[in-house]
């Protein structure tokens, strides 16, 4: 190979890497999950299958009240009254960009409950997302990396599996036109209520946001005959939100190119 050639690439890797660094990936030491670990899976609740989001309220609010919103800083009420007062017609969602925690788990789309030894993976339909929970016995980082869904770990207190997640995107909100500072925690709670029916507690803390925790509730039904769809966010979208936060829609029929005058 041309020496000028090995130069010239790796003076371009390092040029990438020093625009797109790698993240870090967090190594836990694993083993291969043994015929114990399997049989102990078995005496869990059976979360296993295909999910669909029923109605969900605030916490303490009865049947046909309005859910209570979050409990806010002056200083985040003041920035959430702005934000409604020249509210964008529509979320970046409507470009494909997911909504993270906690909003990924309200959206109305089926997700698809797996258990495996030392994990529960969620595969949510909408914006074809995955979430990782690890209950291998692992602890919360103390120094995450910032992602849309955060890192979880869970552990199960008897019937109920407990999973706590920190370390969020920026561009993830507590709710609509309400930031995190960065030191969100999301504590959720599931658990059968009977065989087809899951409850979902959601309690969030921010203490530079929040006044005090906000806590939901949602219902997940299984369909046990269904499976999870594709969904490709980008394949001829025809939603859209523009810088201005405009919204818009084509209503050009596939296939049919415009009419030239």
């Amino acid at each position: 190979m041309n020496p000028d050639k090995i130069v010239t690439s790796a003076f371009a890797a390092a040029i990438l890497a020093t625009i797109f660094p790698v993240a870090a990936a967090q190594k836990i030491p694993t083993k291969p999950p043994s015929a114990a670990d399997w049989a102990a899976l078995a005496k869990l609740p059976d979360f296993n299958g295909v999910w669909e989001r029923g109605g969900g309220q605030a916490a303490g609010q009865g049947r046909g009240a309005a859910p209570a919103g979050p409990s806010l800083t002056p200083e985040f009420e003041a920035k959430r009254k702005a934000f409604l007062a020249r509210a964008p017609e529509d979320s970046e969602a409507a470009n494909c960009l997911p909504p993270g925690m906690p909003g990924i788990m309200t959206q109305p789309y089926p997700m698809e409950f797996l258990l495996t030894p030392g994990k529960v993976t969620i595969v949510i339909e909408a914006y074809t997302q995955v979430r990782h929970i690890y209950t291998d016995g692992r602890e919360l980082p103390a120094d995450p990396e910032l992602e849309f869904h955060g890192t979880s770990v869970g552990r199960w207190e008897g019937d109920t599996l407990v999973v706590e997640s920190v370390g969020f995107s920026p561009l993830t909100q507590i709710a609509r036109g309400i930031p995190h500072s960065g030191s969100m925690k999301i504590v959720e709670r599931f658990r059968l209520a009977d065989p087809d029916t899951m409850t979902i507690t959601t309690t969030i803390t921010d203490a530079g946001v929040l006044t005090a925790p906000y806590t939901t509730t949602s219902t997940l039904r299984r369909h046990r005959d269904w499976t999870i769809a594709e969904y490709i966010c980008e394949e001829n979208n025809r939603n859209s939100v523009d810088a201005t936060g405009k919204a818009g829609i084509d209503l050009t029929l596939p296939g049919n190119a415009p009419k030239k005058d």
